[in-house]
């Protein structure tokens, strides 16, 4: 049973949300992963009153985002969440690779209680910046009753772990969930809710235990009009074990980047199908057309997958 203390955990990793600037007016020539996560929650005037407790699991660029940092914050995340006295974890995180994060500890956490990923769009430094109030929003997501799952949350909108999408390199309203359509809408410190919170089976930690230099490497390859096998070719050379193809339109790929990912399968190199397009799923000729995982998730998502996929396999 939860204490009435309500407390959240604030997990900082950088991003541009900790991020600064020499020039208060610029907006994208900062630095990111400059400010502690401490410093950050202590400047929010409305958190003041809150019970916070805050720990820095990585300063860095997500752009730069590794497997070695998604087990640590994992790990992390879940000790914090199952403290008795944690109503929710939140993670501050770059833009760049939030995405990929969320699913991530969603399919591994599937946490029963609320762990909320959140960052910013400009850096602390900026005249406007958004971050203070992104993280205001996630800390209201936390403490929500019957909150559960991994969300992001973001310009006043939480969108659900497996549908969230940056969509915009450069607005404040970032992301969006596409075709799902949001969680709830965060307002005035209150959420309207809209639809149930994520909810799936936890893969667990065990699943990715030992050492992340270790895990099989998972790679993204796209169709295009002229596309080749030969960087399908090199990368089985390399040694990949996974490959996710980000086709065109309803999955399709060019005739010869078709022939070389034959070649990959033939080889024993596990080969998924996903779409570049920005929103909607694969919409499959027959049963074994398209891979029901992978069919619904953005590339970078389908690659996760497959590399948590090849990880059991391993075990």
């Amino acid at each position: 049973m939860q204490s009435p203390e309500r407390l959240v955990v604030v997990l900082g990793t950088g991003g541009t949300i900790a991020g600064t600037a020499a020039d208060a007016g610029d907006n994208v020539g900062y630095t990111a992963a400059q400010i502690g996560i401490a410093q950050l929650v202590a400047a929010i005037p409305p958190l003041a009153g809150v019970p916070i407790e805050c720990e820095q699991v990585a300063q860095l660029d997500s752009k730069d985002m590794d497997h070695a940092t998604w087990q640590h914050l994992a790990q992390r995340a879940a000790y914090h969440l199952g403290r008795e006295n944690v109503c929710g974890v939140v993670v501050t995180h770059g833009t760049d690779t939030m995405e990929e994060t969320a699913y991530f500890l969603q399919r591994v956490l599937a946490p029963a209680k609320p762990l909320v990923l959140t960052g910013a769009m400009r850096p602390a430094t900026s005249l406007q910046a958004d971050g203070p109030q992104n993280l205001l929003d996630a800390v209201a997501v936390a403490r929500e009753p019957g909150a559960r799952g991994v969300t992001v949350v973001f310009a006043g909108t939480v969108h659900g772990a497996s549908d969230a999408r940056k969509v915009h390199p450069y607005r404040l309203d970032a992301f969006s969930s596409g075709d799902a359509g949001p969680i709830a809408y965060a307002e005035e410190g209150r959420l309207r809710r809209l639809r149930d919170w994520p909810q799936s089976d936890p893969l667990g930690l065990d699943a990715i235990a030992g050492d992340p230099a270790t895990w099989p490497r998972v790679e993204i390859v796209m169709s295009h009009a002229g596309a080749s096998g030969a960087v399908v070719d090199a990368l089985v050379a390399s040694g990949v074990k996974g490959l996710v193809v980000a086709g065109t339109g309803n999955g399709k790929v060019h005739r010869e980047l078709q022939a070389a990912l034959d070649r990959a399968q033939a080889s024993g190199v596990r080969v998924e199908r996903a779409t570049r397009c920005a929103t909607g799923a694969i919409v499959a000729l027959s049963d074994a057309d398209a891979p029901a995982e992978s069919a619904a998730l953005s590339p970078a998502q389908a690659r996760i997958a497959l590399l948590l996929e090849l990880l059991a396999a391993r075990s």
